[in-house]
């Protein structure tokens, strides 16, 4: 079975075809199709890297945009009445991935 390590928002993920990451949002409506950059493909006994991945191509389908859970953020100070309180959430995009081709 073949899968490679790709570059998706910051992070690397292990993917196969089929498989579906979630990473930061991409600027692509749904059903549009995007390439991710490769750091590692293997193929059985083949593992390609470095210059040799000019060759790997891995392309995803974008299924839909969402948002993270919501992340809470509070900054205390004792004895001065300093506090804070904030909220995060990202905006993601989920993606399937429909094939990765060797040239």
């Amino acid at each position: 079975m073949a899968f490679a390590i790709v570059r998706a928002g910051g992070r690397q993920e292990k993917v196969e075809v089929g498989t579906i990451v979630t990473v930061d949002r991409l600027k692509a409506s749904e059903s549009d199709t995007v390439t991710f950059v490769p750091v590692l493909h293997v193929d059985g006994d083949t593992i390609l890297s470095g210059d040799q991945l000019s060759k790997v191509v891995v392309e995803g389908e974008v299924l839909n945009d969402l948002r993270g859970p919501k992340i809470v953020i509070q900054n205390y100070k004792n004895k001065t009445g300093y506090k804070r309180r904030m909220g995060f959430r990202a905006d993601l995009t989920r993606v399937k991935i429909t094939s990765i081709t060797t040239k």
